[in-house]
């Protein structure tokens, strides 16, 4: 049993294992060596707000607000498209348009100002 165990754990390193002394005779960690990209942190968190705004549009949002944003901000790999454009597709005014979009945009302000977790869909 004991063996077992063990061949489990043949393949792990520790971070805090010593990998040589440098030239004054301090210990060398690897996790002195492995390097982080800088942005990575910025990179997950804009990811996350990504996928929460997502999230946010599908929930809170009516089928006809959702549509609106999407186009209007080119959300989902589609090209950005104006107000007027928006209309066309739609067959209604401009001005109808930009009351949907000045509404949805303050529903998903409303809950981005929530904390994460007391939200839609919690």
């Amino acid at each position: 049993m004991y063996f077992r165990s063990q061949k489990k754990l043949q393949g792990e390193v520790s971070l805090s294992e010593t990998i040589e002394s440098d030239r004054e005779g301090n210990a060398l960690q690897l996790m002195d060596v492995i390097g982080v990209d800088d942005t990575m942190l910025e990179d997950l968190y804009d990811r996350d707000s990504a996928l929460r705004l997502r999230r946010l549009v599908k929930e809170c949002l009516t089928q006809r607000e959702s549509e609106v944003i999407r186009l209007r901000y080119g959300l989902g790999g589609t090209v950005p498209l104006t107000q007027r454009e928006i209309a066309s597709t739609f067959g209604i005014s401009r001005s109808y348009v930009s009351r949907i979009e000045k509404r949805a945009l303050e529903k998903l302000r409303a809950e981005l100002e929530k904390p994460v977790g007391s939200g839609a869909g919690q």
